[in-house]
């Protein structure tokens, strides 16, 4: 956060996005959107006093029914976390942070019937309406999980975006309802962030872009049995 601010980001929220590309507003020069799905505790505990210092905002995406509660989708895996209450959750709001729906019970919604998809899309954006006391325009997929009916069933909600976890830059133009974002993982180095914030690919994942594209042209300059055979 301290490199985004030093190089000049603005963190934006979803309700500036959608005016950009609903109605052109500008954005700054430099936007960035930081999102936050589940919930969790340790995001309202670690992550929002760092954000606050560089005069940051975020996204985070609750799950409805299960807000105060822990991650009670994640038990399998032998993982329990506590989630943010909803005193906690009014208190972000009221200093500009921003909530969205991630469902009632975090589901992969493609398994789902269309009647139960129903449920847990309108349910957990009323909840969170009332809750919260402002509307709910924002949605993330649980699991990043959906198809062609998941997306109608979103759109028919009443949803105005929708965050995907499909890894690349979110362009002009994009499908509001199937957003971009990038997974900023707790091993990648200060060089992986930059890259991914400027490319939507790590260093190393570019590196080899970069090296799997010069050996395309070398190859291709071998002649078309070559070239062929690489394609």
């Amino acid at each position: 956060m301290r490199w985004l601010s030093s190089r000049g980001y603005q963190a934006i929220d979803l309700d500036t996005l959608l005016r950009a590309r609903t109605s052109g507003d500008a954005l700054p020069a430099r936007p960035v959107l930081i999102t936050f799905d589940d919930g969790f505790q340790a995001c309202a505990d670690h992550a929002v006093p760092v954000l606050q210092t560089h005069g940051f905002t975020a996204t985070f995406f609750l799950v409805a029914s299960l807000v105060g509660d822990t991650s009670r989708w994640m038990r399998e895996a032998n993982v329990n976390l506590p989630l943010m209450s909803w005193e906690r959750a009014r208190a972000l709001a009221s200093a500009g942070f921003q909530f969205g729906s991630h469902t009632l019970t975090h589901p992969r919604l493609p398994e789902l019937d269309a009647a139960r998809r129903r449920v847990e899309l309108w349910d957990s954006r009323h909840r969170l309406e009332d809750e919260l006391g402002r509307p709910v325009l924002h949605f993330a997929y649980p699991y990043g999980a959906y198809d062609a009916a998941v997306r109608a069933s979103v759109a028919d909600a009443g949803y105005a975006t929708a965050c995907a976890t499909r890894s690349g830059l979110s362009e002009p133009g994009e499908d509001l309802l199937a957003l971009r974002r990038m997974t900023v993982h707790g091993h990648d180095s200060l060089l992986d962030f930059a890259c991914r914030l400027r490319t939507g690919l790590a260093a190393r994942e570019r590196l080899g872009h970069v090296i799997k594209g010069v050996a395309r042209r070398l190859t291709g300059r071998a002649g078309p049995d070559r070239d062929r055979g690489f394609g």
